[in-house]
């Protein structure tokens, strides 16, 4: 059995179309949608509305974690478009799901990263896309669980939930063989971000259950550019399966 798993595709439809040649599943761990680039600040929904220059503005706010600063900025901006600024989002969040699900492979397992708007999720899921979130399913005689989302911080993206919610799906999934999550367990050399300079929120809760019910291994991503990209807790590996809009490329699962 052959499973590629993807995560942080920000955009990438060009690539994801690609992403299950010679698989017989992909696996998707979220982040769909490109809002900015911190590499590219042409690209992203900011930079569509507000040019480069803006971006690259907001964006280095953000990285030196003067937030109030970048809200304000953010919200003037948002208030010299005319209309609504939640018409402009929503414009270009559909025509980037529409994109993206579109090139997204079938059969296809999926769960939500911390900036995905689940809401818009069920207009766009194809035949052969399987969307869950504190859910389990068999593939290839493995049982796998997905818990989707990203935990509170100040970044305030669109899909964070309290920890005790993310931890309740954490125990629905239960025991399985393979645990896929879009953010990191809790462990300090998985959360650090090396370009960002920072540490990523990890999960406490995904971490004991690993610790607990030692899966085969615990997929996930969040974490672009990682300290490490693997370690063992018991038997269980964990594995960040790469930054998606950057490589272009799958991890592949085998057994």
């Amino acid at each position: 059995m052959r499973v590629h798993v993807v995560s942080d595709v920000h955009g990438r439809a060009d690539a994801l179309a690609r992403a299950g040649e010679g698989a017989d599943a992909l696996i998707c761990l979220g982040d769909l949608i490109l809002f900015v680039d911190y590499e590219d600040h042409s690209q992203g929904i900011f930079a569509e509305l507000f040019g480069a220059e803006r971006a690259g503005e907001f964006i280095a706010l953000r990285t030196a974690k003067r937030f109030d600063e970048a809200r304000a900025m953010s919200s003037a901006l948002w208030a010299s478009l005319e209309g609504d600024p939640r018409d402009h989002i929503e414009r270009s969040v559909r025509r980037q799901y529409g994109e993206i699900f579109t090139a997204m492979p079938t059969p296809a397992y999926i769960t939500y990263g911390n900036v995905d708007l689940p809401r818009y999720w069920p207009e766009y899921v194809r035949e052969g896309h399987h969307v869950l979130d504190g859910e389990t399913v068999e593939i290839g005689g493995l049982r796998f669980g997905f818990v989707g989302g990203g935990l509170r911080t100040q970044y305030r993206t669109p899909y964070e939930i309290d920890d005790e919610e993310f931890a309740r799906k954490v125990e629905a999934v239960g025991e399985v063989d393979v645990l896929c999550c879009h953010i990191p367990p809790a462990i300090p050399e998985l959360l650090y971000d090396v370009v960002a300079r920072r540490f990523e929120r990890g999960s406490e809760a995904t971490l004991e259950v690993i610790r607990r019910t030692q899966p085969r291994y615990a997929l996930f991503g969040h974490v672009h550019q990682p300290l490490a990209a693997r370690t063992r807790v018991g038997r269980t590996e964990c594995l960040n399966v790469g930054h998606f809009r950057n490589r272009g490329v799958p991890y592949v699962l085998e057994w």
